[in-house]
């Protein structure tokens, strides 16, 4: 966990949905959980549903390799959950050397994958 710099999370917006990801990452990172920024490609272009794992490992992919994170415009009040977290309201420079992807879909057809900038 301390080496993930990027969690782009399946985040929907969905207050139950969200937080149960959250909580997960907490969970799982422990006292790493504040260390990685976490966004959501969602909110930036929707749910492109099918292909949506494809497309936000994509721009993360090209956010590692142009230095950048970016922002999360439309988070405008986060839940108590995720007040604690590296959430970036704004686009900003960063390096992105091992990425975390997660991908959940209906009928808990759920995945994450790891990148790992060579």
């Amino acid at each position: 966990p301390s080496e993930v710099d990027l969690i782009n999370c399946h985040a929907t917006s969905t207050p139950v949905g969200d937080n149960s990801e959250v909580k997960a990452i907490k969970k799982i990172f422990g006292e790493f959980a504040d260390k990685p920024y976490l966004q959501s490609t969602k909110t930036l272009i929707g749910h492109t549903l099918g292909a949506a794992g494809a497309i936000e490992l994509i721009a993360s992919v090209i956010e590692s390799n142009n230095h950048f994170v970016h922002g999360m415009p439309n988070l405008e009040e986060p839940d108590e959950e995720m007040k604690t977290l590296n959430i970036p309201r704004k686009t900003q420079d960063a390096e992105l050397n091992v990425i975390l992807k997660n991908s959940f879909g209906f009928g808990g057809h759920n995945a994450s994958l790891i990148f790992v900038k060579s």
